[in-house]
C-alpha cells in the first residue's frame, strides 16, 4: 500500500505554527517538514521542558511516545530487555510486502551473532589499512574541486568521499559506486517528494539492489573468505544461510549507516565552521589539538540520525508516564543532544567544550554505532587536508535539507573554497 503523501504534505503547514500555542497533546514532532525547514528546535525544547516523555495519539506513522531528554534516552537505549529493536528502528513500520530484517532491528542473541560477523571490517587493524586509502582519495577529491568558484559541497565532496569508502567496504565495482548512493537515498526517501513516486517504486529499486548484490554474493561465497562486507556475510556462520530479504535488510543497514551519517556530518562541519568563525580560527590555530573535538562537536550539533525507535516488551514506567507493552517508543537523539540539563549552551557550536564524546548520536548499549571510529577517521583526514589547502570554505546561503524524520542531513550546499594565501 502506497504512502498517503497528499495527507502527509498537509503537514508542511505546521512549519509556520508556534508550538507553544498548540495544546500539548497535539504536538507531533515526527514531521519531516520541520526538519527540512530546520524548524524542529522549538518543538523539541517545549517537549523537553513540559513533557519529556510525550504521547502522540495520531500521526502518519501511528501513535508513538517521544523521549526527548538525554537521561531518559540513555535509559531506553541501554535497557534492551525492556525496549525491543524489533521489528524496526525507525518510526515508520516495515513494508508489509517487503520486510527487511537487519541486525540493528534484532534483539539478542541474533543481533550479537550477526553484528559480530561484519564488525571486523571497521576494527583497528582495518582502520590502519584504510587510513592511507582514505587520505589518497580525499586529496584526489579536494585537488579537483573548482577552487574560487561556486560548487555543491554535498555532491562533490560529502557524497563522493563516503561513496568511495562504501565501495571499498563492499569491494563494490568502483565505477558503479553511485548506485550505492542511489539505493541509500531510495531506502529512506519520502514517496512523492521528488526522489521516488511511491512505495512500489521503492520496492522495485531495492529489489534491483538485491539482484546486483546477489551476483556479488555468488562470486564470493565460492571464493576464499575476503576482507569485505559481502564476503563476511557470505561466509559468516550466522549469516551465510540468510533468506534474500534479510540479506537485503543488512545491506541497506550497512549502506545507509556508512553513507548518510558520514556525508551529513561532512557537510555539517563545513556549515558550522562557516557560521562560527571564532571556532574556525580556534581550529586553524592548532589543528592537531582541536580536530578531534571539532569532529565530536559536529556530530553532536548535527546528529545525523534524528531518532531511533524501540517497542516496549512489557508495561513499564518512564519519566512518570506508563508505557504499555507494544507501544512505539522514539528516542529523539536530535533532542537529547540539545538537552540543557546535560550540555552547557547546547545550541552553540563549541569545539573544545567539556565531555565532547558524550553525545548521543552514535547511540549506546548493544546497538552503538559499529562504524563510529571509521566515520571519525574520515572526518579527521578530510579536515587535515582542507586546512592544508584552503583559507576557508565559504557557504553561499542556506543549504537544502533532507525531507526526513530519520536522516537529518543535506541535499545541497553551495560553497566557494578559498585557497590559502601563502
Amino acid at each position: 500500500m502506497d504512502f498517503d503523501f497528499e495527507r502527509f504534505a498537509e503537514r508542511e503547514k505546521a512549519v509556520a505554527l508556534n508550538p507553544y500555542e498548540l495544546p500539548l497533546d497535539e504536538l507531533d514532532v515526527a514531521n519531516s517538514f520541520l526538519f527540512q525547514h530546520d524548524a524542529h528546535g522549538p518543538w523539541f525544547k517545549r517537549l523537553r521542558d513540559e513533557a519529556p516523555v510525550h504521547y502522540c495519539p495520531e500521526s502518519p506513522f501511528g501513535p508513538y511516545w517521544s523521549v526527548t531528554r538525554y537521561d531518559d534516552i540513555m535509559a531506553v537505549d541501554t535497557s534492551h530487555q525492556v525496549y525491543s529493536s524489533e521489528p524496526a528502528i525507525t518510526i515508520r513500520d516495515p513494508l508489509e510486502d517487503l520486510p527487511l530484517p537487519m541486525f540493528i532491528a534484532m534483539d539478542r542473541p541474533k543481533h550479537d551473532e550477526q553484528r559480530k560477523v561484519v564488525s571486523p571490517v571497521v576494527g583497528a587493524d582495518n582502520l590502519r589499512l584504510f587510513e592511507p586509502i582514505i587520505r589518497e582519495r580525499t586529496r584526489d577529491v579536494l585537488d579537483n574541486i573548482p577552487v574560487g568558484e561556486a560548487f555543491d559541497w554535498v555532491d562533490t565532496v560529502s557524497i563522493e568521499l563516503t561513496t568511495r569508502m562504501l565501495a571499498t567496504l563492499f569491494d563494490f565495482p568502483f565505477e558503479q559506486r553511485r548506485k550505492l548512493t542511489r539505493w541509500s537515498d531510495v531506502a529512506t526517501a519520502v514517496p512523492g517528494a521528488g526522489l521516488i513516486d511511491s512505495e512500489t517504486q521503492r520496492r522495485e529499486e531495492l529489489l534491483e539492489c538485491l539482484t546486483f548484490f546477489m551476483e556479488l554474493w555468488n562470486e564470493r561465497v565460492n571464493a576464499l573468505p575476503g576482507n569485505d562486507l559481502i564476503s563476511m556475510l557470505a561466509h559468516g556462520e550466522s549469516t551465510r544461510d540468510m533468506p534474500p530479504e534479510e540479506y537485503l535488510g543488512n545491506l541497506i543497514l550497512l549502506i545507509v549507516g556508512g553513507n548518510d551519517t558520514t556525508r551529513s556530518t561532512m557537510t555539517a562541519s563545513a556549515l558550522a565552521l562557516h557560521n562560527n568563525p571564532g571556532e574556525f580560527q580556534k581550529l586553524r590555530s592548532d589543528p592537531a589539538k582541536h580536530i578531534p573535538g571539532m569532529i565530536s562537536e559536529t556530530i553532536r550539533w548535527q546528529t545525523p540520525l534524528a531518532h531511533m525507535r524501540r517497542t516496549a516488551l512489557e508495561d513499564t514506567e518512564l519519566g512518570g508516564q506508563t508505557i504499555r507493552k507494544g507501544d512505539k517508543v522514539v528516542m529523539w537523539y536530535v533532542s537529547g543532544n540539545r538537552d540543557e540539563r546535560f550540555f552547557d549552551q547546547p545550541d552553540d557550536y563549541i569545539i573544545d567544550r567539556d565531555d565532547l564524546r558524550k553525545h548521543l548520536a552514535f547511540g549506546f548499549g548493544i546497538h552503538r554505532c559499529m562504524g563510529n571510529r571509521l566515520a571519525e577517521l574520515q572526518l579527521r583526514i578530510l579536515w587535515e587536508e582542507i586546512l592544508e589547502r584552503f583559507e576557508r570554505i565559504e557557504v553561499l546561503g542556506e543549504p537544502e535539507r533532507t525531507l526526513s524524520v530519520f536522516v537529518h542531513g543535506y541535499t545541497k550546499m553551495d560553497v566557494i573554497a578559498h585557497p590559502r594565501k601563502n
